[in-house]
């Protein structure tokens, strides 16, 4: 069974940075072969993906957070993490690790599309003063 786990949330200040992590374990395929993905959730709001990537690295991000958010993976260890810099108070909200439904051979094409993942972790709180 597949655990998502996050950490690294924190409170900061507008302007700051931080990094979170998500350790996975239990898949079935190597966690290489899967799309990986950081979704966020502000109170009162949908659940909206921030960033994804592909098994060699490709990602997508949502135009909010461009230029802001790095998405990155570590093979090897199996953890996923976001650094987020150039914090804003709307990046507040709970951070969710997730992991696409099926793996394919590899991951080439990551989305932000919350349809497409089917393992999630019970999330870290960011939250953004101003």
């Amino acid at each position: 069974q597949v655990q998502l786990v996050e950490s690294g949330g924190g409170s900061v200040q507008a302007g700051g940075s931080l990094r979170l992590s998500c350790v996975a374990s239990g898949y079935t395929y190597r966690f290489f072969r899967y799309c990986m993905a950081w979704f966020r959730q502000a109170p009162g709001k949908h659940r909206e993906g921030v960033a994804a990537i592909a098994s060699r690295g490709g990602t997508v991000y949502a135009d909010s957070v461009k230029d802001r958010f790095t998405i990155y993976r570590d093979n090897d260890q199996n953890i996923l993490y976001l650094e987020l810099n150039s914090l804003k108070p709307e990046d507040t909200g709970m951070y969710y690790c997730a992991s696409e439904i099926v793996a394919g051979t590899i991951c080439t094409a990551p989305s932000l599309r919350h349809s497409e993942y089917g393992d999630w972790g019970q999330g870290t709180q960011v939250t953004v003063s101003s």
